[in-house]
């Protein structure tokens, strides 16, 4: 007869112990508390909206909320009123400032990547001079606030007193004019290049908001760009070099390839970022002049802040979300920028 291992216990390969079962639940009891935060300060809230979106909810509601007496149910109303711009505000056009909205964002990517890049890869030069100057010194916009930077801006835009009319008085000078330049810059509804966007005009407010948020955005492309490019082996710039490259030759098939990974998540994050840039847009031009300069979430802020529209403003708020989840959606399978290494 076979002597029974000492170390084998039936009770071991039967139903798991109390003490496995306590293991069990303590992940989910550690993440309790996190759940309730996330639930009071986001779930619920994002709930309550969708709700009210359904309703008419104004000013004379605030006070009873949900259970007030005068709260109308009108379905889906405010979203086809949004749709088909039939609220009542001036200048509302949903698909113009949509495509305004998404014209922002990807004007703002297409030239903060490259500068980003191409500064990076300047700063990485070897022998280059005060090299660690130079990066704490473009580090400073991504650390100052947006409202800081928009009302900066605004100022430099002005029309009577702004630096950059004073800069082309000082240009124009040189060449014998003695008028001042009084360029109205965040005024003028006038388009200067009326085909370039056809469903809405693009204002010189455009273009001064473009040259203000380059200088806000690119030092945080340049950052992940020098992540990407201190990365990458010295051993394959050697052998590109031995093989006969030149740099132009290095850097489309050494660099761009290799820092691909790093700057195409940045690159659909500064678009997510330029998609929703409240703060800036709002406290720069406000969405004028005419709201050529609106997108949708300063619309949205509107509609609250001045209008008094709640249920107007959740249900453009649902859009908003998810407009925002399609685009997300659309980028990310295109790019593939949460895709790992494994699953390439």
């Amino acid at each position: 007869m076979a002597m029974q291992d000492p170390m084998w216990q039936p009770w071991r390969w039967g139903r798991p112990s109390k003490r496995a079962g306590k293991k069990a639940y303590l992940p989910y009891l550690y993440l309790l508390p996190a759940f309730l935060v996330m639930g009071v300060i986001t779930f619920y809230p994002l709930i309550y909206q969708v709700i009210i979106s359904f309703t008419d909810f104004q000013t004379k509601d605030l006070l009873k909320q949900l259970s007030s007496p005068e709260l109308n149910y009108v379905g889906i109303q405010n979203y086809v009123e949004i749709v088909i711009g039939g609220l009542p505000v001036q200048n509302f056009e949903f698909f113009r400032i949509l495509t305004y909205n998404l014209w922002w964002a990807v004007t703002n990517v297409m030239v903060h990547v490259p500068a980003g890049i191409l500064i990076a890869v300047l700063l990485n030069t070897q022998g280059l001079w005060m090299k660690r100057i130079y990066r704490a010194i473009y580090i400073l916009p991504v650390v100052i606030p947006p409202i800081v930077v928009a009302t900066v801006w605004q100022n430099i835009f002005d029309e009577q007193y702004g630096a950059m009319n004073q800069l082309l008085s000082a240009v124009a000078g040189w060449f014998g004019s003695v008028d001042p330049v009084h360029i109205r810059w965040l005024n003028e509804y006038t388009p200067p290049i009326p085909w370039l966007l056809p469903n809405g005009p693009l204002t010189l407010a455009y273009y001064a908001m473009m040259i203000a948020n380059f200088w806000l955005g690119w030092p945080f492309m340049t950052m992940v760009a020098t992540g990407a490019l201190q990365s990458i082996p010295k051993d394959l710039y050697e052998a590109a070099s031995i093989d006969g490259a030149s740099g132009s030759q290095q850097f489309w098939n050494v660099t761009v390839p290799l820092i691909r990974p790093a700057m195409i998540p940045a690159a659909v994050y500064g678009f997510t970022l330029s998609f929703n840039l409240f703060n800036f847009v709002y406290f720069m031009t406000r969405g004028g002049p005419a709201r050529s300069t609106e997108i949708l979430v300063t619309f949205a802020y509107d509609l609250v802040r001045n209008l008094r529209l709640y249920g107007v403003a959740a249900a453009f708020s649902v859009i908003i979300f998810f407009v925002a989840l399609v685009i997300f959606l659309i980028t990310n399978r295109i790019t593939r920028a949460t895709e790992s290494y494994a699953e390439a």
